[in-house]
């Protein structure tokens, strides 16, 4: 129990004006320490802690032959490298060994960087009409045309549609994490629905080198 004395001893010595002596007076704090200690489980037990923030990638699972591609609609492949290289290519994956009966052309890798003329640019011309169905909703949704509701759920339905841009990213034993955070971020900047982190082909490899020297 916690006491608070605030009494006076009175007079001093000999020839001291002696005064009147106060009564001492007692505070018993035991209330006090009882309400914070109170106010201090409640702040504690009704709080909201930080919640960590994670980042999504989707692994795609691995196919059962090292021969079998999974043919994408609309699919932009991103390859990095060290020195923060980053190679990209549009559409299947075509070298010498891989069967192509349409005779289509071999696939050659483009450089770009992590500027705004180059991945960002890339991305935002690649999947500009997903990005325009999206601004369509968000203008509907600040008109109050559509509900909360409807809007989140029309514009992941935009992100994941068949014709929607699909991106895989790749990297090689020189390429950084710092390099794949990059690109996932700038993929959910510029509404990116579909990406996954995929494990590199033999034949992208070598066409990398290739590429790169």
């Amino acid at each position: 129990m916690a006491d608070v004395n605030t009494g006076d001893g009175g007079g001093g010595g000999k020839h001291a004006k002696k005064r009147a002596k106060k009564s001492s007076t007692r505070i018993d704090m035991t209330p006090m320490v009882d309400l914070a200690f109170l106010l201090l489980t409640f702040f504690v037990l009704t709080s909201t802690f930080a919640k960590p923030k994670t980042m999504e990638i989707n692994y795609p699972a691995k196919p059962k032959k090292e021969d079998d591609r999974i043919k994408v609609n609309n699919a932009l492949t991103f390859i990095l490298s060290k020195d923060d290289e980053i190679y990209y290519y549009y559409g299947e994956f075509f070298a010498e060994g891989i069967p192509n009966p349409n005779g289509k052309p071999l696939t050659k890798l483009t450089k770009t960087d992590f500027s705004s003329e180059g991945l960002h640019a890339l991305l935002l011309e690649k999947n500009a009409k997903t990005i325009t169905a999206i601004n369509k909703l968000t203008e509907q949704f600040k008109k109050k045309e559509i509900a909360d509701s409807t809007y989140k759920k029309s514009v992941v339905g935009e992100k994941g549609a068949k014709e929607a841009l699909t991106v895989l990213v790749k990297a090689d034993d020189g390429a950084v994490y710092k390099n794949i955070i990059d690109v996932v971020d700038e993929l959910n900047i510029c509404n990116i629905g579909k990406y996954a982190v995929v494990d590199m082909g033999a034949k992208e490899l070598e066409l990398l080198k290739a590429t790169s020297k």
